[in-house]
């Protein structure tokens, strides 16, 4: 039973602009006697770019896997667009939701993982069209016409019929991304989606995601220990640690003039690092 169940809360307005499209409401994550996230409050509005740094274990991708409903909340309510994400409104309350209404909500939310989690038996075509077909509807023309356009924004047109096993890692992480993308997404999750990449496979993918951000309008929630493309991409960004929000601001503000001990702290670190 989730500690959530049954408690009254109020909806957000659904996502405009200046109105939070994501929006995390008291909300409570832990592991054991582990609390990885502390009645975290935040938001997040369309078309928004957010990213999240801080240390490891801070609760950064632990966000990301409760937006995508790989793990579900302890307390408080996740709301997505104006609905909650993994609960449902029951004689006016909210209570625990099943999986087709989770299915739903989760359409609206692309990912893109560390590991690029590609089909080694399917053809990187397959990867990227599979998903449409059966879960949006498209017919196999179509979605084949949408992935050709989306694998030519990421530069790899020419290896649609390869498998990934004949791909290097920049390019399968490439390949993830066009993936992530063909469903369509109003959200795009990324979880530090070059940490496994070698460093000169690094600049390709970041590439990639610069010409999204900047010729899309999809929000973007963003964790990565790549501080230079923090700067570059993000509208906000938020230091976590201990599962809170320890400051957030525009990149110019915190990497340049951060207010507080701890974000200075990290930030140095990583220069250093």
């Amino acid at each position: 039973m989730q500690q959530s169940d049954g408690f009254e809360a109020m909806a957000p307005e659904a996502g405009t602009a200046g109105r939070p499209f994501i929006n995390f409401d008291r909300v409570v994550k832990r592991y054991g006697d582990n609390v990885v996230l502390r009645e975290l409050d935040f938001a997040v509005t369309a078309g928004e770019r957010v990213t999240l740094i801080g240390p490891s274990g801070s609760g950064k991708t632990t966000i990301l896997r409760l937006l995508m409903t790989l793990e579900r909340v302890d307390g408080g309510v996740i709301w997505v667009d104006g609905e909650p994400l993994s609960h449902v409104y029951k004689d006016g309350r909210l209570m625990s939701a099943g999986e087709k209404h989770m299915r739903r909500i989760r359409r609206k939310i692309g990912m893109v993982f560390q590991q690029f989690n590609l089909f080694p038996n399917m053809s990187v075509r397959r990867n990227v069209t599979e998903a449409p077909v059966h879960a949006l509807g498209l017919s196999r023309d179509e979605a084949d016409q949408r992935a050709e356009e989306l694998l030519d924004m990421v530069g790899l047109g020419e290896k649609i019929d390869q498998h990934p096993t004949q791909l290097s890692g920049g390019q399968q992480q490439r390949v993830a991304i066009a993936r992530a993308l063909a469903m369509r997404p109003e959200i795009l999750l990324l979880d530090e989606v070059t940490s496994a990449l070698d460093p000169e496979l690094v600049s390709g993918v970041l590439d990639v995601l610069r010409e999204i951000a900047e010729n899309t309008d999809i929000t973007m929630l963003c964790v990565t220990h790549e501080m230079q493309f923090a700067k570059d991409v993000s509208h906000r960004v938020l230091m976590f640690d201990h599962g809170q929000v320890v400051e957030e601001g525009t990149p110019e503000r915190i990497f340049n003039d951060p207010r507080e001990d701890r974000t200075r702290s990290f930030l140095k670190a990583v220069v250093e690092a």
